[in-house]
């Protein structure tokens, strides 16, 4: 927040200035500071285009991830918080962090805490990240955070990648084929239909019917290129809502081969972001809370709900997963060995890695699986394409 001020020096000048400080008490702290004696202070208004545009422009994970290792380097080495902050933003690459930084700074000088400046900047840090932050504060051990949050953000992104990969390459196998066939139909096979019709013979049954599903197309394929369209974007529009939400994510995951990916990686993000947050000191209620936060899928965020409700009710955490069948046996199990350990952290972290394995291997045998199958399917159509025009030339000649 901006303060002007008006304010009278040791040789009794009077000057004029902003500053920017968290309340009217640290910009008061800040003025004295400079030697100066207030006449007056009141909030300033400003509208800064910079702080709207870092608020609509996300920033890359990967940018996080090498801020915080470098952080964590520097106060390792025994540099205060600002000062490292200010070497950073010097040298940080994406303009919207640096701005960020110089936020921060801002704010840390007036008096808040690394955690507070970062809470305001969520297209940055997380809530899980500004809480984890929170928690090292208060433990001391804010490199060791740091660091874990590296991790924890690398790894995550490297699952996220996997799966819109193998989401993606089946989509755009099959949007191929589509145009493939859609360029065969549309334009090979009228010219050969032609050349059979100008000898007016009699043309065997599969290929009338393919001539009327040409001419129907010609006819009304830009009506059916319009519906296609609208039933997309109301489909698009429906996932939308809160209904259709969790009808999306119940989609996702009951289809088959990509279904239980889904699972397995929502069930990892849990796995590591409980025993992150669990390491670090953060009570299980308040865990839960940021899992149900950080995940985007309305079938899993129910299911953590209702784990949180039996949790402070006293029943713990493995009982309640254990009535979900989200919950796969084994992380019911380690779940179960580590409250009766006191090592929760330990166990979930080992649950993380054996889903993340699981979960690549699963992946490459998709990606292995779709390749041959969109590649007989596209065989498939074009042979039954080929064997209507060999048949319908054949007629012709029988008939000639």
């Amino acid at each position: 927040m901006d303060f002007s001020y008006v304010a009278y020096t040791k040789d009794k000048s009077l000057v004029q200035g902003k500053v920017s400080a968290q309340s009217v008490e640290a910009a008061r702290s800040l003025i004295s500071q400079r030697g100066y004696n207030i006449v007056s202070i009141k909030s300033a208004f400003s509208f800064d285009f910079s702080k709207l545009n870092v608020s609509l422009t996300p920033v890359k994970p990967k940018e996080i991830v090498m801020f915080s290792r470098q952080m964590a380097l520097l106060l390792e080495s025994g540099t205060d918080i600002v000062a490292a902050l200010e070497l950073l933003q010097s040298q940080v690459g994406d303009k919207m962090l640096r701005q960020i930084l110089a936020q921060i700074i801002i704010d840390i000088r007036g008096g808040s805490s690394l955690s507070s400046a970062m809470r305001k900047h969520p297209k940055a840090f997380s809530s899980i990240y500004h809480r984890a932050i929170a928690a090292g504060e208060a433990g001391g051990n804010l490199e060791i955070v740091l660091r874990q949050m590296a991790d924890f953000i690398e790894r995550q992104e490297e699952t996220n990648k996997k799966i819109k990969g193998a989401m993606s390459y089946p989509l755009i196998v099959a949007v191929v084929a589509i145009i493939v066939v859609a360029i065969i139909v549309m334009f090979v096979l009228p010219t050969f239909m032609g050349l059979y019709e100008s000898f007016n013979i009699e043309l065997p049954g599969p290929v009338k019917f393919l001539m009327s599903l040409v001419d129907f197309l010609k006819n009304y394929g830009l009506y059916l290129l319009i519906g296609l369209v609208a039933l997309i974007i109301g489909i698009l529009v429906y996932f939308r809502t809160p209904k259709g939400k969790y009808h999306y994510s119940k989609i996702k995951l009951k289809m088959p081969v990509l279904g239980r990916i889904v699972q397995l990686t929502e069930l990892s993000r849990i796995s590591r972001t409980i025993s992150l947050l669990f390491k670090v000191g953060l009570p299980l209620p308040d865990i839960l809370n940021l899992s149900i936060a950080g995940t985007d899928n309305k079938v899993v965020s129910e299911a953590l709900t209702n784990v949180q409700h039996d949790l402070i009710r006293g029943e713990g955490l493995s009982k309640p997963m254990k009535k979900n069948n989200l919950f796969l046996p084994l992380m019911v199990q380690m779940v179960a060995v580590g409250e009766g350990t006191g090592h929760l952290d330990d166990t979930l972290t080992t649950v993380a890695t054996t889903y993340e394995l699981e979960a690549n291997e699963r992946i490459s045998a998709a990606i292995g699986l779709i390749q041959p199958i969109m590649t007989v399917i596209i065989g498939v159509i074009v042979a039954f394409v080929a064997m209507i025009m060999i048949s319908a030339m054949y007629s012709m000649y029988g008939q000639l």
